[in-house]
């Protein structure tokens, strides 16, 4: 498994493609509007010259790809006065994996920008300049001290490959039957898994501090678990589902269980006391803001009821926002052929379990400040 070229959203416009099949990270960005005004009102005030640089990692592709941009401009338009008139210039960069659909991002640009200027027709927008640039977050993307805002929004639970442990014994499968952390899997993986996290962890936290400006700021959203229980995880529920799925592949004939044992997610959802720590152990930012907030595993389910509506159609809308994030992963592996298959199964896997209890994803955010 290479992330760089086999780790991006599902392409195109079809009805498992990322674009049809993003609402989740859609309402994260929502949810997390008003951390990202703060962050982006400090940043501007203690501005020593005009151009603000403002960085999204992990920008992916898609309606949801603009959203971090309007929201800045809406931050410093909407607290003009705050800012003492202050004349500031944007520059933006997009950042993703070689693998994005940068062509798409590009493409939508005239239009957002015609959509900005009607939107801001009372209150003049900031210029803003917006370029793209592939790389992963895991290596050095900037010169020392030139950016001036950090965001990440449904990213930083990837992980940069898989721990080295995976690949250094590849033929003994370590995580049998799994993908991601199970009941079944043995306490020596979980520590892989941990290790890596931290390590990723460090890593960034590492680079970013190193490319932003004093006191610059970072504002961080993903994927994480409310428990101190590495098994007792809702991603380990989700993950445990597809891994059910493949199994019932394997059982058909349809996929060799050696594709199945050898197959593990460069995922780990933290807890908050995690992350903590690995911030606290580097030293190089303060926690302005820091929250874990749940969100429905159906991207349709806006409701607070404790039961599922409807089984049967949130299980399907489960499957599509999953696929539209696996799907290229999933093909690098296991091949095409069996995705429709696999997909079908783990709708109707998540359709029982959502029948007997509602599970939702803790989402962590954190917005930090650089010593």
């Amino acid at each position: 498994m290479k992330m760089d070229s086999d780790f991006h959203m599902a392409k195109g416009e079809g009805e498992t493609s990322y674009v049809k099949n993003s609402t989740h990270q859609k309402k994260a960005l929502i949810r997390t509007k008003p951390v990202l005004e703060k962050a982006v009102i400090e940043v501007c005030m203690d501005l020593l010259h005009p151009t603000m640089t403002v960085v999204d990692l992990g920008c992916s592709l898609g309606e949801n790809t603009l959203i971090f941009v309007s929201n800045v401009i809406e931050a410093i338009c909407c607290n003009h006065g705050k800012l003492r008139g202050n004349l500031v210039e944007l520059q933006v960069f997009l950042n993703d994996l070689p693998g994005n659909d940068f062509n798409r991002v590009f493409q939508s640009l005239e239009q957002f920008k015609e959509s900005i200027t009607v939107t801001h027709k009372l209150e003049a927008p900031p210029p803003f300049y917006i370029a793209g640039l592939p790389g992963s977050f895991y290596t050095k993307l900037f010169p020392r001290h030139s950016v001036h805002l950090f965001h990440s929004s449904y990213c930083l639970h990837w992980r940069s490959e898989l721990p080295d442990g995976f690949a250094a014994k590849r033929e003994m499968y370590l995580n049998k039957g799994n993908i991601y952390i199970a009941r079944t899997t043995p306490p020596s993986v979980v520590k892989l898994y941990q290790e890596h996290f931290e390590k990723d962890m460090s890593l960034f936290l590492k680079l970013r501090y190193e490319e932003l400006v004093l006191g610059g700021q970072m504002v961080l959203t993903f994927l994480g678990r409310k428990t101190e229980d590495v098994y007792n995880g809702d991603m380990n529920q989700l993950y445990g589902l597809i891994a059910q799925s493949l199994e019932y592949l394997v059982e058909e004939g349809l996929l060799e269980r050696g594709k199945l044992n050898s197959f593990n997610l460069p995922f780990y959802g933290p807890s908050l006391t995690e992350v903590k720590m690995v911030i606290k152990q580097s030293g190089l930012f303060d926690i302005n803001h820091v929250e874990l907030f749940e969100s429905n595993w159906d991207p349709c389910d806006n409701s607070e009821s404790n039961e599922v509506h409807d089984p049967l159609r949130s299980g399907m809308n489960v499957s599509k926002s999953l696929r539209a994030v696996m799907e290229p992963l999933f093909t690098s592996h296991f091949g095409e052929s069996v995705l429709d298959i696999l997909f079908e199964k783990f709708a109707y896997n998540v359709t029982e379990h959502l029948a007997r209890e509602k599970t939702k994803y803790s989402i962590i955010v954190l917005s930090l400040k650089r010593k």
